[in-house]
């Protein structure tokens, strides 16, 4: 019988600087103290999070990673969870890293990414026998060159990967980076006819649907969320299709029904990072899934996670146990 999660795809160290704002082109700016280092990516942050969330839960972590100290670092990280099993994870080349400058002002992020040995990972890294899992995710979509590469019969080598998961008995889950461009319908809209469950948020879904979910304002366009995860469904998600964003989850479930759940109102001082919560929520939501929960209540725990998510710079550490995180609901009020 198959248990538990197989996170597959980036595994990155991220180095945080707090900057003093943001400068122009050719202008300098000052880093403040408090610069961190910390293992970042889907598979990196899904794994961990999954592996804090319910230490009980088999995670298996998929891909590629250096032969330096970065790569070194992600498998210490995972070795402090006894659930995370590491015996498929690769290691050649150097490991992706991320410059991550995060603004001190506006609580900002801006990104300097090296794909490094993630942009290798491939189908053939993956012996499905040896994934024991009920639920296959991966991530992310537009930051792994080799999968986002086309493919004659499937679209995408990600869209064959993930045919290849399903016909392997494995449920499948991808999650996408928000990246600035055009590449979104090329590249992830064929993996959409393979994927049972999509938690992306709602600029990736914007962008994946082409229905605007933001106003010239900035404001959540609540109106239109039932359409774009309509349409996530008309492109091929089989079962939920979630969107997440500062307001709140909001998903649609495998009989096209519409689930909008408020996030929590947290104090400022919970704030310290929003590094991860995107990933801390999308752990949740597959927990619940995993669990057999309705949609509903997997769009909660995620909200709990991001929110528990939230209480540290980096990307995992203030992820708390699934039962602490759902205890949020009786201190914090929701949007």
């Amino acid at each position: 019988m198959r248990k538990g999660i197989c996170v597959a795809g980036n595994m990155i160290v991220d180095t945080t600087y707090p900057v003093a704002g943001w400068p122009n082109q050719g202008e300098l700016v000052h880093i403040k103290d408090g610069i961190t280092q910390s293992t970042g990516g889907a598979v990196c942050n899904v794994a961990v999070d999954l592996a804090k969330l319910d230490p009980a839960l088999p995670v298996q972590a998929l891909g590629r990673i250096g032969t330096d100290a970065e790569g070194d670092l992600i498998l210490k990280t995972f070795g402090e969870h006894p659930n995370i099993d590491t015996a498929n994870v690769l290691r050649e080349g150097m490991t992706a890293f991320t410059h991550v400058m995060a603004d001190v002002h506006n609580k900002q992020r801006t990104f300097f990414t090296y794909l490094g040995a993630s942009a290798r990972f491939t189908e053939a890294d993956i012996c499905w026998d040896s994934v024991r899992a009920d639920i296959f995710h991966i991530g992310y979509i537009l930051l792994l060159d080799a999968l986002d590469q086309p493919d004659e019969e499937y679209g995408t080598k990600m869209a064959r990967l993930l045919h290849a998961a399903q016909a392997h008995g494995l449920r499948t889950s991808i999650d996408v980076v928000s990246e600035a461009g055009d590449r979104f319908k090329r590249i992830v809209t064929p993996a959409l006819k393979y994927t049972d469950y999509c938690v992306i948020n709602e600029y990736e879904a914007e962008q994946t649907t082409g229905i605007p979910l933001r106003d010239a304002d900035g404001g959540l366009i609540r109106e239109n969320l039932p359409g774009a995860l309509k349409a996530m469904k008309a492109l091929g998600v089989s079962r939920w299709a979630v969107i997440h964003a500062p307001e709140g989850g909001f998903g649609m479930d495998e009989t096209g029904a519409y689930i909008q759940r408020g996030s929590l109102i947290l104090p400022k001082d919970h704030i310290v990072g929003s590094v991860g919560a995107g990933d801390a929520f999308c752990a949740g939501v597959l927990l619940g899934a995993e669990r057999g929960w309705s949609i509903e209540q997997a769009i909660d725990l995620g909200i709990a996670a991001a929110a528990s998510s939230l209480s540290d710079a980096s990307a995992t550490a203030g992820v708390c146990s699934a039962e602490e995180a759902m205890g949020f609901y009786k201190k914090y009020d929701r949007r």
